[in-house]
Parts: structure tokens; sequence; C-alpha cells
């Protein structure tokens, strides 16, 4: 083999990587399920938009009491830009970590029972490379899961409420463009939030040949997971689950901003990325792929 063609080799490698990369996407975000999933997503802001000036129409506070239903609730009448919040707050303990359940038990599983599993396989990227790449896509679907959510709560707010300065949860005001920054920060820490999530996702794809089973085994565990971090009695196992921390992005709308729970919040995501991460990965690599 000349020297040209050891050179062209990794470049061909990378360009097949980037191409199964953009290929997956596309299968992902094309599926009927999944544009359903994205699709109600939207529509939650927007529901929430509605009955929050509907229920503000005669000038009474938003939620029961002034208080009720999701964070941040009972400003959105005031600024439109807290749909964004709430909305995020509303659909992040069940309806943003099912799409994301759905796609990652999907990811391996579905191939597999599919019968294309085996096919992809042939192809010169290697099972490690398939699988970073199916793991890179269920991040990026994380991260378009939470865009629609935000994009909708703005595009929501700014129609049906008054939008400008903001007041944040310290009491101190800030201008428009910084409330439009620290949304798309809480949106990109939320995307991120899901993380272990989806790799705990992945690794449950990888251990079934059913795409059925591996989605409802992953939406299972989600539950399973909510559930004992709402038993007082469990507190001690509570910071170690995944969602313990996900609320932890109100606290970007602190003037300063407090990140303690924050970072602590991603690296719990760290430990699940890296430990189911791996296990993903050893599993897959040895899996016998029969269909």
């Amino acid at each position: 083999m000349s020297r040209a063609d050891l050179t062209a080799a990794p470049e061909r490698r990378v360009l097949w990587t980037f191409g199964l990369l953009g290929s997956e996407l596309t299968t992902v975000l094309r599926r009927g399920r999944t544009l359903a999933l994205l699709g109600v997503l939207a529509a939650v802001p927007v529901l929430i938009g509605i009955a929050v000036r509907i229920e503000t129409g005669d000038g009474s506070p938003a939620g029961p009491g002034g208080g009720g239903g999701p964070a941040f609730l009972s400003q959105v009448s005031h600024n439109g830009l807290f749909l964004v919040f709430a909305a995020l707050s509303a659909t992040l303990p069940v309806f943003l970590p099912l799409t994301v359940g759905v796609v990652a038990g999907d990811s391996v599983a579905g191939e597999a029972s599919a019968g294309t599993l085996r096919y992809l396989l042939v192809a010169p990227a290697g099972r490690s490379r398939l699988l970073l790449t199916k793991y890179t896509s269920v991040l990026v679907f994380c991260l378009v899961a939470t865009l629609v959510v935000a994009v909708s709560g703005l595009v929501a707010g700014a129609l049906l409420f008054p939008v400008g300065e903001m007041t944040t949860i310290s009491g101190t005001r800030i201008g428009l463009g910084e409330g439009l920054s620290r949304a798309g920060l809480i949106a990109l820490v939320v995307a991120v939030s899901l993380s272990g999530f989806a790799a705990l996702g992945l690794f449950v794809s990888t251990l079934t040949d059913s795409g059925i089973a591996a989605m409802a085994a992953t939406v299972g565990v989600l539950i399973t997971a909510q559930i004992v971090d709402g038993i007082p009695q469990l507190d001690a196992v509570g910071p170690y689950l995944f969602p313990h921390l996900w609320m932890s992005f109100t606290d970007l709308l602190r003037a300063p901003v407090y990140w303690d729970e924050i970072v602590r919040n991603l690296g719990v995501q760290a430990v699940y990325v890296a430990v189911f991460g791996s296990a993903a990965w050893a599993r897959f690599t040895t899996k016998d792929i029969t269909v």
C-alpha cells in the first residue's frame, strides 16, 4: 500500500463516520414516532400559555393561589419569557426524558429487531465507532427535543404575553437580551442533564434484540427512579439518582448564578455516562449478532 493510500485511509474513515452520523440523525428525526413525540413536546408550552391566558384574562394570578402548577407559572402572565422556563419545568420530569428513553432504547435494539444491525457492522466503522455514533445521535436528539420545548415556549409566550425585562429569582432585573441568553443556557443544561439517562437507555438497548422491550425497560427505569426519588424515607439514595438534580437549572435565574447544584447535577450525569457507556460498549463489542 502506498503512502498516499495510508494517508487517505483515516480520512475515508472520518468521512464515513460523519456520513453514518448524518444518516442516523436523519433516520431518527424522520420517524413518525419521533415526530409525534416532538409534536407533543411543542404542544405543551402552547397549552400552558393558553391556559394561563384564559385564567388571567380577568386579572387574577396564574395558578391556584398564584403559585400552583409548574415552577415560574405565576410569572408567565407578566413576562412571556417565563413560559420557556415553566414549559421546561413541566416537561423535564416526564415528557422530555420519555422521548429520550424511546429514542435511546430503540437505538441498537431497534436495528437488531429490524435485521439491519448485522449489515451496519459489515461497514468499516467497527462496533465501537457504531456505538459512539448511536450515542451521539441520541445526545443530538436530547438537544433537539429541549430546543423544541424552549422555542415553542418562547414563540407562544411572545404571542400571548408581554415580553421585556425580567425579574430573577434573586429579585434583580435583567434585560431581555440577557434573559434570552439565560434561556438558551438553560436549554443547553437541560439537554446535558439528559445525557446520563441517554447512556442508561443505550445500555438497555444492547441487552435485547427487541426494540419495544428496550424502550419499555428504559421508560420503566425512568419511572422507578422518579418514584424512588420522591420517597422521603429514601432520601439517602436520591442524590445518586440521575433525575434528582434535574431541576437545578432554575439556579441559572439567580443573580449571581448559583452554580453548586448545577455542577453537582452535571457531575452525576458524567458518572452515569461513564458507567453505562462503558457497560454498553462492553456488551455491544462482545454481543453475538445473529439477526
